[in-house]
């Protein structure tokens, strides 16, 4: 791809009579073109890794309807379609497919600031690139051979056996008594863990969660095009190729948390939950993070040899061992009840707020969309008021509860991203965590009037008539929201989305409530 055919792109000519400028922002893996009521995203040509391989037309294309279809999964109405792109660089056709010299993504455009806001400066490793490494992880888990039944009992002992195996490689090499006594405490752990989990592990191969993954991510450290860490994925020569697709992803996570990227760590679980759906993988998750922390350390040990381990390869092998114990250790969750009206902030907040204290989001939305099976094209046609109707409603709330249990059973805070403007709908939700003797958080969100119409004016700008519907909405939410109770008050914080550091505010008094450090 030539820096002409951008510069042909960023012309008006190239577009709809109605475009009258044309903006180009440039990110570490894209260039991304606004034309005002839709945006066109086109990827660069890079390889990074053997992970993200982008080096051909074909790779780019088929990276382009992957990101489409999965991102219908969490955001419906945003990305719209593949376009192809005909002609020369110096003179393209925007939707010609006659000879394709590349492919955009269109789109509604979002303020730039949304848009962008997943960067970060400085060569770091950016949200955009755990984006795209997510939807690739999430289309490769999906097309994926699926294990056959029939060595059930076998494949789910072997990851016993694996994690067993590893211990017995570990323990020779340490020779301090402390950290040989934490070991066994972890071996201790690693035992009756596999006890609990058996059942569940034996369920998730039964509904084809053991994939043939004969390939494990590895972290490498490169200097290309601003970002400072690539993936890639080696051969696993020392276990089968059948495995949990949360042990690959569990893979990602330990590389991420090693290199002081926890933050990123939590977007890429919650983004990878929200694509895939698979939820109950939160119950074996640690488990597989403590085995794929524990590997990475055997790894290092194995790479010494004979020579001998050096203080720095040492220190490596414990920072992988601590990360182990830390996946063992228990944890007290608790359910934090997201509330408000259309453009209140609560996806922003929420969504900002697990990255900086971890859990797990569940939108409504998206999991609306899930259950009612709306992904498609066809079925994204016959979205209608009948499905966010009364009925509807109560069997997507019905449905975030028993998620909720789900994540707060496996140890993981959880973060409800939903209106919850009936007292029925917060009720539902905090009987999950009080009903296991969690603690609960209602978070109001609050903007004055004015602020909410002008943010879904701008949110919806260009989508149709959605700006006039969302307003409509918003009027029939407000009408219709209930006051909170008097007991729900004594765990109730209100928050103005319109201060300037209204997310520190939220963090700092949700750390002050669950006297979190």
């Amino acid at each position: 791809m030539s820096d002409a055919l951008i510069q042909a792109l960023s012309h008006p000519a190239c577009y709809e009579p109605s475009v009258q400028e044309v903006e180009c922002l440039e990110t570490p893996m894209a260039w991304v073109l606004l034309t005002g009521d839709y945006a066109y995203k086109v990827s660069k040509p890079l390889t990074l890794g053997n992970v993200i391989d982008r080096s051909t037309l074909e790779q780019r294309r088929s990276l382009c309807e992957r990101e489409v279809r999965l991102s219908r999964r969490v955001a419906p109405h945003h990305r719209l379609s593949v376009v192809p792109i005909s002609g020369t660089p110096e003179s393209p056709r925007l939707g010609d497919d006659s000879a394709p010299i590349e492919y955009a993504v269109k789109m509604y455009q979002l303020s730039p600031r949304r848009l962008f806001s997943a960067w970060q400066a400085g060569g770091q490793f950016s949200r955009e690139l755990v984006d795209e490494l997510i939807v690739q992880l999430v289309d490769f888990h999906e097309c994926a051979e699926t294990a056959l039944p029939g060595s059930m009992e076998t494949r789910v002992e072997s990851v016993r056996d694996n994690i067993e195996l590893e211990f017995e490689r570990i323990l020779p090499q340490l020779q301090d008594a402390s950290e040989l006594h934490r070991l066994a405490l972890l071996r201790t752990w690693a035992a009756e863990a596999f006890a609990r989990l058996r059942a569940v592990l034996s369920i998730r191969y039964e509904q084809g969660s053991v994939r043939k993954i004969p390939q494990d991510f590895r972290c490498r450290h490169v200097d290309h095009d601003g970002v400072a860490w690539s993936f890639d994925r080696v051969a696993a020569l020392d276990r089968e190729p059948w495995i949990d697709v949360g042990g690959d992803l569990a893979g990602l996570l330990v590389e991420l948390e090693a290199r002081g990227e926890r933050p990123l760590a939590r977007h890429a679980l919650n983004r990878y939950l929200e694509l895939s759906g698979d939820y109950d993988l939160a119950r074996v998750l640690d488990y597989f993070k403590v085995y794929r922390a524990l590997e990475r350390a055997r790894g290092i040990l194995q790479e010494a040899g004979t020579q001998g381990i050096g203080p720095l390869q040492y220190e490596r092998c414990r920072d992988y061992l601590a990360l182990a114990e830390s996946d063992s250790e228990f944890r007290f969750p608790y359910l934090l009840i997201g509330a408000g009206v259309s453009g209140s902030g609560k996806s922003r907040f929420t969504g900002e707020t697990i990255r900086r204290l971890g859990g797990i989001r569940l939108r409504s939305d998206v999991e609306r969309m899930r259950l009612f099976g709306c992904e498609s094209d066809e079925a994204k046609e016959t979205i209608d008021a009948n499905l966010y109707g009364p009925r509807n409603t109560q069997r997507t709330y019905r449905r975030l509860a028993e998620l909720t249990g789900i994540l707060l059973e496996s140890g993981l805070p959880v973060c409800i991203d939903a209106t919850c403007l009936k007292r029925q709908q917060r009720d539902l939700l905090a009987w999950q965590a009080e009903g296991r003797g969690l603690p609960v958080i209602i978070v109001s969100f609050e903007a004055d009037e004015a602020t909410l119409r002008s943010r879904i004016q701008k949110r919806s700008r260009g989508i149709d008539d959605s700006s006039m519907s969302g307003l409509a909405i918003l009027e029939h939410q407000l009408a219709e929201r209930e006051p909170f109770g008097d007991d729900e008050r004594r765990r109730l914080i209100h928050l103005d989305t319109t201060a300037d550091n209204a997310t520190d505010n939220l963090v700092s008094l949700i750390q002050t409530h669950m006297r979190l450090d």
